[in-house]
């Protein structure tokens, strides 16, 4: 049973957890000369609340030094710089985000707010973006690219998306697209609430999980780009500055490159011509893959499945916690 954060957090960052994961998904693809597998990384959601495992410097430095040891030269984080203020936590913040730049990491837009397009008008989403954009362009690792909280385009408001997206042109934003994600964020938010209710965690086994659903979704949108695309672009992982991310990072890099997966630059897969490339479906929410999937009319499934959060925390249940499932 784990009793108190501290000496749990104290724990974590001093031990190593080797992961052992079943990674090769359904819909991957050989790596060959025409069919080569590139991945970037993000970040989303800076600066984060304080997880279950580790402080906020901890964390920034499991994260810094994972992806260093990990050969991963760039990452981007998209800031939400409001929340910096709103934060007694503001010094340590500012200096997490000086850290990433140092590292070597870029910076980009995710609204100063975090605000979602479908609960407000296209006006007062930009004025959001531009209060992001005055904090964010005087930064020395500035990229001038946008993207969504929840990765919401204005679901099935395709006027409001038109607008915002003609805004992002005018003031020269590019897309900050997605086209990976295993909601590192549910697998964090589950083990936090596991600690706070005072459960017993396998951690091997949240390691095996994280890392094991992050390769298998990146090998489904592989597949998901050479049926609906007929190449293989340089796709954009979705992560978060989360304490299981950063406890896995390296672990998550490790096994990439294993499964003949480059981890590249985000400037580079941000030059892919994908960005030049919009939706049109009638919902505008999910991973670019996944809309551009549905605009050609690509059989489901188009989403990897454990972004449901219902299977997510179903393996969690088992997997992690030990526990029989209800069902």
């Amino acid at each position: 049973m784990i009793k108190g954060f501290s000496l749990f957090a104290a724990l974590m960052v001093m031990t190593s957890f080797a992961v052992n994961t079943n990674i090769s998904g359904n819909d991957g693809h050989s790596n060959t000369p025409h069919d080569v597998k590139k991945i970037a990384l993000s970040f989303d959601d800076i600066p984060r609340h304080k997880g279950a495992f580790l402080t906020r410097i901890e964390r920034r430095e499991k994260l810094i030094n994972g992806l260093q040891e990990g050969e991963v030269d760039q990452a981007v984080f998209f800031l939400n710089p409001a929340r910096i203020d709103k934060d007694e936590f503001k010094e340590i913040h500012l200096a997490n985000i000086d850290a990433y730049v140092d590292a070597g990491h870029v910076l980009a837009n995710h609204t100063a707010d975090h605000v979602r397009l479908s609960d407000m008008s296209a006006e007062e989403f930009l004025t959001d973006i531009d209060a992001a954009e005055k904090w964010l362009k005087p930064k020395a690792a500035y990229r001038p690219w946008m993207r969504h909280p929840y990765l919401d385009e204005g679901k099935g408001d395709k006027a409001k998306r038109d607008k915002v997206r003609a805004g992002l042109k005018q003031r020269t934003l590019l897309n900050g697209y997605v086209t990976v994600d295993s909601s590192d964020w549910l697998i964090d938010s589950l083990a936090h609430d596991a600690v706070r209710a005072g459960k017993a965690l396998d951690m091997k086994a949240l390691g095996n999980l994280f890392v094991e659903s992050h390769v298998q979704s990146a090998n489904f949108a592989h597949g998901l780009a050479m049926k609906t695309l007929e190449r293989a672009p340089v796709q954009m992982m979705l992560l978060h500055e989360a304490d299981v991310t950063a406890l896995y990072i390296l672990d998550l890099a490790k096994a990439l490159k294993a499964d003949g997966w480059e981890i590249v630059s985000a400037d580079e897969a941000y030059a892919d011509p994908l960005i030049e490339i919009q939706a049109q479906n009638a919902y505008a929410a999910g991973t670019l893959l996944e809309m551009l999937a549905s605009d050609k009319g690509i059989a489901a499934p188009r989403w990897y499945e454990r972004n449901t959060p219902k299977i997510m925390k179903k393996l969690f249940n088992e997997r992690v916690l030990h526990e029989e499932s209800k069902e």
